[in-house]
């Protein structure tokens, strides 16, 4: 049986509306004096799925205020994402995003680069209204972004990285902005301090898990599906847990003979490299960390308020993982 559609699992009007509160604010808040760079900052508008301010608004259920406050807290960090995009597509040499051409392509990474920094002054100038603290942790936030970005950068094609390097990544470059969505998304809604930690703790944890998810889909789902051939993040020195598992295992020696080269690395030496990682169980083995990270979040809904809202956090989390068994069956 397929995933569910994302929308069955949130069936609270409010968050809905609000969510459609929060596209109609991004065109009013990417609208820039100068035609040009509204042109720019608008390109990644349509096809988001926006995951993370959706987030904010199921977060802001565990408070008592609807209305404008959660709204912001959403744009805000779709914002962050957006200006992080265009930064990403810049130092990947992306083609494209989101089924269209990439803004540094279409234009220059000059121009990426500014309309980048253009949505992240956005982000905090919608935030400001929130208070200190929403302008604070959006900017702690990308800073860890920042971090998890160079990290990454710095450990491209070490084949001697530990598990632990590839948490510090994703916990930064993935799992900072989930969490940052949930835990504002409880402020703006008025949540007590103790529901406001607890959103905290499960958008941190299902954050690890949308990333190792994704990381578990690039090695198991179709190019179809995916988009991009099978075991890209392998073929750019990008190594996930399964591949890190899989080194550490008798079949390192071989690995490590595969792709000693230099990067991008052939693609049937990649092709075999997948063979080890899905035949030496390692893919398992990461589905299984995805499960200790759902149930800690889990034990971090168990502490907030009853209520509907806990019941759709445990399904959004349940549903990262359910959606690679989708994938697998595409």
């Amino acid at each position: 049986m397929d995933a569910p559609p994302i929308r069955d699992l949130v069936p609270i009007s409010r968050v809905w509306d609000r969510l459609e509160a929060v596209e109609r604010r991004l065109g009013e808040v990417t609208t820039a004096d100068d035609p040009f760079l509204t042109k720019i900052a608008q390109h990644l508008l349509d096809g988001g799925k926006r995951y993370r301010p959706m987030l904010a608004q199921v977060a802001a259920e565990l408070g008592p205020h609807d209305g404008s406050d959660p709204v912001e807290a959403g744009v805000a960090v779709e914002l962050v994402h957006l200006g992080s995009l265009y930064h990403d597509d810049v130092i990947d040499e992306a083609a494209s995003r989101r089924g269209t051409v990439s803004v540094n392509a279409n234009w220059t990474n000059t121009i990426a680069i500014l309309a980048g920094d253009f949505l992240l002054a956005r982000a905090s100038e919608v935030a400001a209204p929130l208070g200190t603290e929403a302008v604070a942790l959006l900017a702690r936030t990308y800073a860890l972004l920042c971090e998890g970005q160079v990290l990454e950068l710095q450990l491209a094609g070490n084949l001697d990285q530990r598990p632990a390097d590839y948490f510090g990544v994703i916990e930064k470059k993935t799992a900072s902005l989930i969490r940052a969505s949930a835990r504002l998304g409880a402020m703006a809604g008025g949540a007590d301090p103790a529901a406001i930690e607890a959103a905290t703790r499960w958008g941190h944890e299902v954050g690890v898990v949308f990333q190792l998810t994704d990381d578990v889909l690039d090695l198991t789902a179709t190019e179809e599906f995916l988009g991009k051939p099978v075991g890209s993040d392998i073929g750019e020195g990008t190594f996930t847990l399964p591949m890190l598992n899989a080194l550490a295992s008798a079949d390192g020696t071989e690995i490590r003979r595969l792709l000693g080269g230099e990067r991008p690395y052939p693609r049937d030496a990649v092709e075999r490299v997948i063979e080890i990682i899905r035949s030496g169980g390692h893919v398992a083995a990461a589905l299984e960390e995805a499960d200790r990270r759902i149930a800690a979040a889990g034990a971090a809904v168990a502490t907030m308020p009853s209520g509907e809202v806990t019941g759709v956090f445990t399904r959004l989390g349940e549903y990262l993982v359910e959606r690679v068994g989708a994938a697998r069956r595409a």
